[in-house]
């Protein structure tokens, strides 16, 4: 089982204003700590105002490297790619001297491009500072859905990154082809924030914290991962 540890608020506001003092804090002593510090990061609402907050401190940006969690098969200029999304919150203002790392590559599928793709990863430094996941009602995690194709090797690789088919879904749409991190890239996260938000999420999260099969809710895999710190935050 990782070390969990939950932190729950009672606004977005609150969780908002937590997060960003944490991630604040973890790149300050990466820097200190090697000379650089590494940023994981997810799309999605709920660390959008953080990444915003974030983008406005004058950290030692030339310092941080920003790399993606998963990024859909799209190009960057797409209104449904995750780089886009963090140019346009995080990658603002002072964070815009940041170094960052993208997944999507020229190649033509995510396959293609997983060579390509995992020879960045690699030339980051380990372990990463803080990687921050979401969660998806289906139980999935950065881009690891139910039984896509590619999970069971996103699961039991010791690569970083990997390509991932997911099943067609209200939750995936229509773009099925993905990248992500690997469960051992996760796992090489000196801290894992997990943000969830809404009592439909806090009770999936529940289920999965609860066991069963891997297959059925990815994110099971993280939870029960013995060497992985995570910290949850809820809001409602």
């Amino acid at each position: 089982m990782a070390t969990i540890v939950e932190k729950f608020f009672d606004s977005k506001d609150a969780l908002t204003a937590e997060l960003s003092a944490t991630l604040e804090q973890s790149l300050v002593d990466g820097i200190e700590a090697s000379g650089r510090a590494v940023l994981m990061v997810s799309g999605g609402s709920s660390p959008a105002p953080a990444y915003k907050h974030l983008s406005n401190l004058a950290l030692d940006w030339a310092k941080i490297d920003v790399a993606m969690v998963d990024e859909r098969w799209v190009d960057a200029e797409h209104d449904k790619s995750n780089e886009a999304f963090i140019k346009s919150t995080l990658l603002q203002n002072h964070g815009a001297d940041a170094n960052f790392i993208t997944m999507k590559n020229s190649a033509a599928t995510a396959q293609q491009g997983s060579a390509e793709c995992e020879a960045a990863y690699q030339q980051l430094k380990r372990p990463f500072d803080v990687t921050i996941l979401g969660m998806g009602p289906d139980g999935h995690t950065a881009s690891l859905f139910p039984h896509a194709k590619g999970l069971e090797y996103g699961l039991t690789t010791s690569d970083l990154v990997c390509a991932i088919n997911a099943i067609e879904s209200d939750v995936t749409g229509s773009i099925t082809e993905r990248m992500t991190l690997t469960l051992a890239a996760i796992a090489q996260s000196k801290v894992v924030k997990l943000l969830i938000s809404g009592e439909e999420k806090l009770a999936v999260y529940k289920t999965a914290k609860a066991g069963g099969d891997v297959n059925d809710m990815p994110l099971r895999a993280v939870l029960n991962h013995p060497s992985i710190n995570i910290e949850v935050y809820w809001a409602p």
